[in-house]
């Protein structure tokens, strides 16, 4: 294997890929721990019923009655736990098919290698995927899928697409499914001191009161909100406070925040900042990482991002540059500047006195260019004019 290749890189990256099947299984497992020992217990009880009902005299059929009870309740519980045997073997594969996935890593001699240009061919699908299921285009995920069957057991489908389901509910003015959510997820939230439910819950305590339900929503607080006084008791007195404020867009109304609108777009981005946190996955996507550090290896002082007239660089922008290509341009603007440890710069440099470095010839060329009177030099980047006597020849070393 190739010194420039560490496999041990990439790695680091595909964490996810291996931590949420693993996190699925261990869901799967608490289920089916949850269902037999509800089962069992009801079983015990109901065994000592009929046992204590014959022994008082019931009729054979009473007896049989209850028999045929727990039956009926030991098939259920069967139904259960073949579902959960099944989806356990569906998160197996896909771990053994993770697994061969990243192995493959190891057999890449060098960057050259042909198996490394189909590994990182496949990679590049699984990351489109998964970025299209994030932002909601699930037709075009599949369609994708159904034309590259390799990738089917690297991306989690079903997981994203619960999860895009969720937010587009609470975008939409529903509590109902993230509260089930949070219900299904409660150990992990209180493990992990996460205040989500009750944010979803004050939020539907509000729309209560929004509506003019005030009985409802006292009652509401006082069943899901008062038993989190502990660590949101000023959320709780602040709430309460609605019931005699009605929401109005009046810009004097203290608790304008609390009823407006936007605070579902934040419980939704809440809800995907949790949802992601207990599954392993990466915010932004991995796709959005990786095209992130590639731009900023690239990203000079002199791409067009937005932090300077367009007019003054468009001489410079380039069309094979990624940076100021317009798919591109938007994501790379907060990102940093690329660090060369040697400069290149063009013969005879001088320096402006803003501290820009330009060759003599090509900053006479653009002065030139742009019109300006003779003896008189303007920044291509910034567009800042001075007397060319001001600028200053330096020696980069």
């Amino acid at each position: 294997m190739s010194k420039d290749f560490n496999p041990e890189n990439y790695i680091l990256l595909e964490q996810a890929l291996l931590r949420l099947p693993q996190q699925l299984m261990r869901q799967n497992f608490k289920s089916s721990q949850k269902y037999i020992e509800r089962d069992v217990n009801y079983l015990g009880g109901a065994a000592n019923e009929a046992l204590n009902s014959t022994l008082n005299g019931a009729s054979p059929e009473e007896s049989l009655m209850q028999v045929d009870a727990m039956i009926g309740r030991l098939q259920g519980l069967k139904r259960k736990l073949e579902g959960l045997r099944d989806e356990e073997n569906g998160l197996m594969v896909k771990s053994r098919a993770r697994l061969d996935y990243l192995q493959e890593l190891y057999n890449v001699n060098s960057l050259d290698d042909r198996e490394y240009e189909r590994w990182n061919r496949v990679r590049l699908h699984r990351l489109l995927v998964d970025n299209l299921l994030r932002n909601g285009y699930s037709d075009s995920a599949t369609a994708m899928i159904e034309a590259n069957e390799t990738i089917r057991e690297l991306v989690d489908v079903d997981v994203l697409m619960h999860c895009k389901t969720i937010e587009k509910s609470l975008r939409n003015g529903s509590t109902a499914e993230c509260l089930s959510w949070c219900q299904e997820n409660k150990s992990y939230l209180k493990k992990a001191k996460n205040g989500l439910e009750f944010e979803v819950r004050l939020q539907q305590y509000i729309e209560y009161v929004r509506q003019g339900r005030s009985l409802e929503a006292i009652s509401y607080s006082q069943k899901y909100l008062v038993p989190n006084a502990d660590a949101n008791l000023a959320a709780i007195l602040r709430s309460s406070a609605l019931l005699v404020f009605p929401a109005s867009d009046e810009e004097d109304n203290p608790y304008k925040d609390l009823y407006s609108p936007e605070r579902w777009n934040q419980l939704a981005d809440s809800f995907v900042a949790t949802h992601h946190a207990l599954h392993g996955l990466s915010m932004p996507s991995l796709l959005q990482i990786s095209l992130s550090a590639g731009l900023s290896a690239l990203k000079t002082p002199s791409c067009k991002t937005g932090n300077h007239p367009i007019s003054f660089v468009s001489n410079y922008n380039s069309s094979l540059c990624p940076i100021c290509s317009p798919e591109l341009n938007e994501l790379s603007k907060p990102l940093p500047y690329a660090h060369h440890v040697r400069s290149s710069v063009e013969p005879d440099p001088v320096m402006l006195p803003n501290g820009r470095i330009y060759g003599r010839h090509t900053l006479m060329q653009f002065s030139e260019e742009a019109g300006l009177p003779a003896g008189t030099v303007r920044d291509p980047t910034t567009g800042d004019e001075w007397d060319e006597s001001v600028i200053r020849r330096v020696f980069p070393s």
